[in-house]
């Protein structure tokens, strides 16, 4: 193999493994009536595709944010409306999302899509380095923290909809709504942790997410028991 080649495959393991590994993991929690294997396909590529357009709409935002926890923040909102629009165009629409549970999964597949590349782009650049031991920190960063991160903010939305699943439309708007700025809310702290806490203390910021995803776990409980009223 031509060794101009190797960061590149190296990186596409590493974005890509975890990203599939935690989809694996969050498909059981639907398994009774587990969605189509090609919709899953089809939300995790919509995700790999819509960081082709935040990636430009966050650098032109850039240069009209005066501060950098602002920015971070129009990124955070930027980035979770855009997995929203995707998932919404690529299978939240089908007759196929018929439970209050679904929209949950598909939205978790397209924020492991988005990370997967995104984790993928962001390992090119310690690769080319050729800094094996940078690499590795950020990775397990990348794994423990940044992907588990998307799938969080990106379930607050999914579950917010599921609780809405069999509600009015104009419900269903305003917990989409909630959803969303709740997502926000929560990457854009995230993102405010990680450039203020030193380093020594990033474990404790990841914990924050680790703690979260355990609350989704109880939403989730309560979601699997919605059901429409007679």
């Amino acid at each position: 193999m031509d060794f101009a080649f190797e960061p590149v495959i190296v990186a596409l393991a590493g974005g890509f493994f975890p990203s599939l590994a935690w989809l694996w993991f969050w498909r059981r929690e639907d398994r009774e009536h587990p969605e189509p294997r090609y919709l899953i396909a089809l939300a995790f590529l919509g995700g790999m595709l819509t960081v082709a357009c935040v990636i430009p709409l966050q650098k032109a935002v850039a240069p009209l944010i005066p501060t950098t926890t602002l920015l971070f923040t129009v990124w955070s909102a930027i980035e979770e409306v855009c997995k929203y629009l995707s998932a919404r165009i690529t299978v939240l629409w089908r007759r196929d999302d018929d439970e209050p549970i679904d929209p949950v999964i598909y939205m978790i597949a397209t924020a492991l899509g988005f990370a997967a590349l995104e984790n993928t782009l962001f390992l090119l650049s310690p690769l080319a380095g050729n800094s094996l031991r940078q690499t590795i920190i950020t990775g397990d960063l990348r794994f423990v923290g940044a992907t588990l991160l998307h799938v969080l903010s990106s379930s607050i939305i999914g579950c917010a909809l599921g609780i809405a699943f069999y509600k009015s439309r104009v419900a269903q708007f305003w917990w989409l709504i909630a959803g969303i700025l709740s997502a926000i809310a929560v990457h854009s702290t995230f993102n405010y942790l990680i450039l203020n806490v030193p380093e020594a203390y990033l474990v404790r910021t990841f914990s924050v997410v680790w703690i979260s995803l355990i609350v989704v776990f109880a939403v989730l409980e309560y979601i699997k028991r919605i059901h429409p009223r007679s």
